[in-house]
């Protein structure tokens, strides 16, 4: 239909005879009268004019009637003209909406089908979680790319789901997997809140993009986040999309899934989640980083209130409830701290690929740790540090301590897991100093010396290389004993020599330490780089009656249906020391701990045998000691190596001495095996330690430094039984001073202990960017996808 305005009608316009044409005669108005503009002018057509006079003057001009014929074709022009305008517009929106119909569909179909086939599209397999059990079955950790086992939503508080819903898409179970009307509702509701409340992407289409995408926000992605989205709701449950979503989802802090989340911020299990804990967990998902209740419990304990009002208007609790349940800010959130009990997890994750082979599922790991003594271990070494740091120059410390079999029961790899992953216990490799002593005296013993055998303790140089006392102060002549309980290093260096380096690199060998050592003279002064938990192992011998152990932290490995996959079976290197010369050891172990530099290890009636150690200029100091019960390492130092004013006898010994008191609580006392009976000790005449210049030798705290007297050894009380291989007393050869080494290269460069050069222990970040985990569907697949592919699988069976 056309409509047309007349010249008459438009605005401003003139009559058509103004413009030189004819008007043609108008019906108007009711009874057809006629209407014409005066104007001035004569009209013409078909017209009777009823005043017209015989005398033939033209009659007055007449006034025009308004309002009357033309306001009603004006009224009618108008009608006309907007009906028109209503017309024009529903007909290109009409136009538009089939023209944007077909190009969405465009769209849609040209990123659709940069996905794989649709009878390729499948949930990927979540990722095992390895569940680390302490030996009580108490959980120390859950490992793995997930952090944590899958929960079923069946065995959850009905809360924890409810929260979730009414935070994240209130209309989860009604609408089909992309929600128009739920985002206008979270546009509208954040317009009146000032900010956004809630996610406008329905659970569906964040599992799709979780399970399927990358994180990147594009046209692409959105369209393919939408078909797939679809896909899900055509083929999984409400109930699994959800169980999906929660099982799958970040939380911050490595921890993927309610159950990680749970464990990783409140120490329990998603199953015994609270009102307020669930709420809060809810909270966390619009952005991990800044709504975590460790990084940000203020932010995390706002967002916790929005969910539970949430929860109130959508009616899954009450106002009371909601109300009661909020933490206030001020109020302290507790969360679990990863402590030490995260290095050993660490620790057994590694062990996984050499015990079980590649993990396809689920398994759960139990170990020989024990939950009491770990928790313990973690706090002594922790307290020492923050107490004596400051004051000695150093800031880290590691503890390992295993039965005499190898059964490890506590492991310490640092004092602050949060801040450095890196295990001083286990992958550290530092000097030992003194502490490698006992495999120095071993091969001596073994050689045929005994602890009665006199050596002098005096300077010398063998091929250009000098060793001192750390006093330097000498003795002059003295026994092994001695030697051994007071560390003096040129006795050391003397046996080393006499047996040869490649005698003492083997027999430490045999002993458990697993580390290169560089068969040289200066290994007797532990120059050779061992790790904590190998070195205590090493000591395991000395308390066990000879048998060599290999260091254990796991006992039985399963599947989460119950099939094993690993039993620890009982063995070891076997017989590593005879019985005599392990009593001899254990003679001479005992008195560095009675009257040498371990006497401040102090265990009550126990017998204990150990030995201190110090690197150059103090930069590590240890001490590894043992009873018939436990055996015990400790580390202390820093990582970039910088000296201190620590010795193995201080805060090592002191450590050792608190840990071990609360190990051996209500147990009885048992003697340390050797096949002979133990001589009793007589401590040695001792004098105050006096500089070059006449002065006292003091510590770093201003404590007088004592020394044995020259020339008085140490005997046993009663007369001991003869323990020496060759049936009679012996004195170490004094001419090896001098003599040509045989057994070892003489081009190969003999080590100085002093002043050498440490390597720098490099930490992994303290703080890894978290990400959220991507498993993209394979970006080539055998076939392209059609339209018929997209429609089989939105709507096929």
């Amino acid at each position: 239909m056309e409509f047309r305005i007349s010249p008459e009608d438009r605005v401003g316009g003139q009559p058509a005879n103004k413009r030189g044409q004819k008007a043609a005669p108008k019906r108007t108005g009711w009874g057809a009268k006629k209407v014409e503009p005066s104007m001035g002018a004569v009209a013409v057509g078909n017209f009777v004019d009823d005043e017209r006079s015989g005398s033939g003057t033209p009659p007055p001009p007449r006034k025009p009637q308004r309002g009357k014929a033309k306001p009603v074709k004006a009224k009618k022009s108008r009608k006309r003209s907007g009906g028109g305008f209503l017309m024009r517009l529903f007909y290109w929106v009409f136009i538009l909406a089939v023209w944007g119909g077909i190009a969405a569909a465009g769209v849609v179909v040209y990123f659709a089908a940069q996905l794989p086939a649709s009878d390729t599209w499948a949930v990927p397999d979540r990722p095992p979680n390895i569940r680390i059990l302490a030996a009580d079955g108490q959980l120390i950790s859950n490992r793995g790319k997930t952090g944590g086992e899958a929960v079923a939503i069946r065995e959850l508080p009905y809360y924890v789901p409810a929260a979730f819903i009414s935070i994240e898409d209130r209309r989860f179970m009604s609408h089909f997997g992309i929600d128009p009307m739920g985002v206008a509702a979270v546009a509208l509701e954040s317009l009146k809140a000032g900010g956004v409340t809630r996610g406008a992407s329905t659970i569906t289409q964040q599992v799709a993009k979780n399970l399927f995408l990358s994180p990147d926000q594009t046209l692409g992605r959105k369209v393919q986040e939408a078909v797939l989205s679809l896909w899900l709701e055509r083929n999984y449950s409400k109930e699994q999309i959800l169980e999906l979503y929660l099982n799958r989802m970040f939380f911050g802090h490595n921890s993927y899934g309610i159950e990680a989340a749970a464990q990783t911020y409140f120490g329990v299990s998603a199953r015994n989640l609270s009102l307020a804990q669930a709420a809060m967990l809810a909270g966390v998902l619009k952005a991990p980083s800044t709504y975590n209740p460790k990084s940000n419990p203020e932010r995390a304990a706002q967002r916790q209130k929005l969910v539970l009002q949430a929860m109130a208007e959508e009616g899954y609790i009450t106002q009371d409830e909601a109300k009661a349940a909020t933490i206030s800010p001020g109020q302290p959130i507790r969360t679990k701290v990863a402590g030490a009990e995260s290095y050993v997890a660490d620790w057994v994750e590694s062990l996984m690929q050499a015990y079980i082979g590649d993990i396809k599922e689920d398994v759960i790991v139990q170990t020989t740790i024990n939950w009491d003594l770990q928790k313990q271990a973690e706090f002594i070494v922790k307290e020492a540090v923050a107490k004596e740091g400051p004051k000695r120059g150093f800031s880290q410390g590691a503890l390992v301590s295993m039965e005499p079999d190898g059964t490890v029961r506590a492991m310490v790899g640092g004092v602050d897991y949060a801040k450095s992953q890196y295990n001083r216990a286990v992958t550290a490799r530092r000097q030992p100093g003194s502490a490698f002593k006992p495999f120095v005296y071993l091969a001596a013993m073994e050689k045929g010396y005994t602890p009665d055998t006199v050596a002098d303790d005096s300077p010398f140089t063998f091929n250009g290389w000098s060793p001192e006392n750390a006093s330097r102060k000498y003795n002059g002549p003295v026994t092994l004993r001695t030697g051994l309980a007071y560390s003096l290093n040129t006795i050391a260096a003397r046996l080393a020599i006499d047996v040869t380096p490649q005698v003492v690199v083997d027999t430490a060998m045999r002993m458990g330490i697993s580390s290169h050592m560089d068969a040289v003279p200066s290994i007797a002064l532990g120059t050779s780089e061992v790790s904590l938990l190998e070195l205590t192992a090493a000591y395991a011998p000395f308390a066990n009656g000879g048998n060599g152990v290999i260091a254990n932290v796991i006992t039985h490995i399963e599947t989460a249906s119950g099939k094993t996959l690993y039993d620890a079976v009982a063995g070891g290197p076997g017989q590593v020391i005879s019985p005599p010369v392990l009593a001899e050891m254990n003679d001479m172990l005992t008195t560095a701990v009675q009257v040498g530099t371990g006497k401040g290890a102090h265990l009550g009636s126990w017998p204990v045998g150990g030995k201190t150690g110090t690197s150059q200029k103090a930069r590590d100091a240890l001490f590894v000691g043992y009873t018939s019960h436990m055996v015990t390492g400790v580390w202390l130092g820093n990582d970039d190596d910088k000296k201190t004013s620590l010795s193995g006898g201080n805060v090592p010994v002191q450590i050792w001495s608190e840990f071990m008191n609360k190990a051996h609580q209500g147990l009885t006392v048992a003697a340390l095996p050797g096949g002979i009976s133990q001589p009793t000790i007589a401590e040695a005449p001792m004098q105050p330690m006096m500089d070059a210049n006449g002065q006292p030798v003091l510590t770093p705290d201003g404590e007088q430094v004592y020394e044995p007297v020259p020339q008085q050894f140490l005997q046993p009380a009663q007369p001991a039984p003869t323990t020496d291989i060759v049936g009679q007393q012996q004195t170490l050869p004094q001419d090896i001073v001098g003599m040509e080494p045989q057994a070892f290269d003489q081009q190969q460069q003999i080590q100085q202990p002093v002043d050498q050069q440490q390597p720098v222990y490099v930490q992994p970040p303290a703080d890894v960017p978290q990400q959220q985990p991507v498993q993209q569907v394979p970006v080539e697949p055998q076939r392209k996808t059609t339209v018929v592919d997209i429609i089989n699988g939105l709507f096929g069976g």
